[in-house]
């Protein structure tokens, strides 16, 4: 049996305040818009990194996440409770296996915790390999 119901949905959760989407956020405004206030200044911060890197990009909600496209999608990022995923496939992160040791990585994502800066560089050289290896 369920411990909660979401007032504004009507779905019911086993844990109380389970963070979920009501309604499937339809532009990255809207997904950044709904999450929790501490970590909203860390996915734009993201956001505009990978828009700088990757500005013939377009913006989309792919997989319920923001997601850079261009013919297909390219990289993915999204909250998390610990950390901001950012998600460019399980070759980019074999790619980059050796720069990427000191980071909670696991096939295809890459965990960027909210108490850590960002790599910026790093997600830079994954971005723009992102858009050699899958633009269109």
């Amino acid at each position: 049996m369920a411990a909660w119901k979401c007032p504004k949905c009507g779905r019911e959760f086993q844990r109380e305040e389970q963070q979920h989407y009501c309604v499937k956020p339809k532009t990255v405004d809207e997904y950044i818009a709904a999450q929790e206030e501490r970590v909203r200044p860390r996915l734009e911060a993201l956001r505009s990194l990978l828009r700088e890197t990757l500005p013939e990009a377009e913006e989309r909600i792919s997989w319920s996440m923001p997601t850079f496209w261009k013919g297909q999608n390219l990289i993915h990022f999204a909250a998390a409770k610990k950390h901001v995923g950012l998600y460019p496939g399980g070759e980019a992160t074999a790619v980059f296996a050796e720069e990427l040791k000191d980071l909670d990585v696991s096939k295809g994502s890459i965990r960027l915790p909210y108490d850590r800066e960002l790599p910026k560089e790093l997600i830079r050289r994954v971005a723009r390999w992102c858009w050699e290896q899958y633009a269109k």
